[in-house]
Parts: C-alpha cells; structure tokens; sequence
C-alpha cells in the first residue's frame, strides 16, 4: 500500500506532524539507549527548588564585594573568580567556626 504524502493543495494533519517529529527524534537514539519522545515525561524532568536563584543572588553579592575592595585589575579578576565559588568559602568558615 503507497503512503498518501501530502499535495501543494493539501496540507498536513497536526497528527500527521507530530508523527513525523516524533520518528526524527526516535531515529537519534541508536540500540534504545534513549526513552522515546512521547513516554516518561514526567519521570524526565527534575525540580531544582530555589537553590539556583539562591547561589546567583550569592553570586551577585559577592562579586559586588570583592569587586568593591580590590585595589587592581589583577585583583579583580581574582575577585570575580572569588565570586563563582563563594560556596566553597562559606562552607569553610563554617567549619572553621564549628572548630572542625
């Protein structure tokens, strides 16, 4: 049986689209090592709660201090690089202060 394929005067289903996106997609994935589209979508998507908007705005506070008591270009730099792991020195002084 010969597959009908759409005509300039015909357009295509809605189904019909997603059937073709959906086999595209389904063709990436070799020997089943990814879940079809369509299956499992809720089980797929993780939650990051808030901790994301908590580091940046830890980010952009500490980038504003460092930034605003370095004396040089170099410092800085240091001063930004301070920035992104500003975690890291929390933790530290925590435990520092906890006398571990």
């Amino acid at each position: 049986m010969k597959k009908k394929t759409p005509t300039r005067d015909e357009e295509p289903t809605w189904d019909e689209i997603g059937k073709a996106i959906g086999t595209k997609m389904e063709k990436g994935c070799k020997d089943g090592e990814c879940i079809p589209w369509n299956k499992k979508i809720k089980e797929q998507t993780h939650g990051h709660g808030c901790g994301g908007a908590i580091y940046g705005l830890g980010f952009i506070g500490a980038l504003v201090y460092y930034l605003s008591t370095s004396t040089g270009f170099w410092m800085a730099v240091l001063g930004f690089l301070k920035a992104i792991v500003w975690p890291a020195f929390l933790v530290y002084g925590v435990l520092k202060f906890l006398g571990m």
